[in-house]
């Protein structure tokens, strides 16, 4: 389908969400919020998609919630705040419980509620150019969801002061990947797409459904306590017994070839 908002495409085995509002810097607007459901469900769908990649076009990755618009339409504001007291923003993976791997490839400026699609993220890779900073105090907002997710990533003191401190202050590239919140940098800038599809190739070498089943496990233990996240994994991991990927790993090893992975 087409959209406004965004780019969405395919690359082999590879789909790319891509944010296209560069001329405001990716901010989300209500046009956007939507496509975005529409974007992830696709792709999610899609039988060629085994790994999806989440990017921007323009100088800036994402800026969170289209200011502008809030303050204007009258609208904006209310239906936002409708969305979180219902638990139904659905714009980012995470939220709409998509099991397929997503990789966010940062580049520029991630402010706000562009945060989001960092902490929801499996994987981040960012630019070396790429800046964090979390303004939502400095404009009389709340930080919260975000920076919440986030210390499942980083330090919680590193949270804390990205809070606080709000526009005042942005973290780059490097100090990022100290603090975990990022896994690669890459540089230069202009590599991150490529790295990105690079990266995302090499996952879906993999098996579809126990990428599936360890995604699950894995963000299922953040939800749980040592003992029950463990008791989770292990059903995740017997779930997975008498599916036909499991005899056709071991069969490509030993045969030297190419794994024929079950796609449906």
């Amino acid at each position: 389908m087409s959209y406004q908002t965004l780019e969405v495409t395919r690359r082999g085995r590879v789909g790319w969400l891509v944010f296209n509002r560069p001329e405001v810097r990716n901010a989300m607007n209500n046009a956007m919020r939507d496509e975005l459901r529409l974007a992830w469900t696709e792709l999610a769908r899609d039988p060629e998609v085994r790994v999806i990649v989440n990017a921007a076009n323009g100088k800036s990755f994402q800026t969170g919630a289209d200011v502008l618009e809030l303050a204007t339409d009258g609208i904006g504001m209310e239906r936002y705040r409708k969305s979180v007291e219902a638990w139904d923003m659905g714009f980012t993976s995470w939220q709409l419980g998509i099991d397929k791997p997503v990789i966010a490839a940062v580049n520029g400026v991630c402010a706000g509620g562009g945060l989001h699609f960092v902490a929801d993220a499996d994987i981040v890779l960012a630019a070396s150019d790429a800046a964090f900073t979390d303004p939502h105090v400095s404009v009389g907002q709340v930080s919260a969801i975000e920076t919440i997710a986030l210390m499942r990533k980083m330090p919680a003191e590193a949270v804390f002061r990205m809070a606080l401190v709000g526009r005042y202050e942005r973290m780059g590239a490097a100090r990022a990947q100290e603090l975990g919140l990022v896994s690669e940098v890459i540089d230069p800038p202009e590599r991150l797409h490529d790295a990105a599809q690079e990266l995302a190739e090499k996952i879906a070498r993999n098996s579809p459904a126990a990428l599936a089943a360890t995604k699950r496990a894995l963000w299922g233990a953040l939800e749980h306590g040592l003992t029950d996240a463990c008791r989770a994994g292990a059903a995740e991991l017997t779930g997975l017994w008498g599916h036909p990927d499991q005899a056709e790993g071991p069969a490509a090893f030993a045969e030297k070839r190419e794994p024929r992975w079950k796609t449906d």
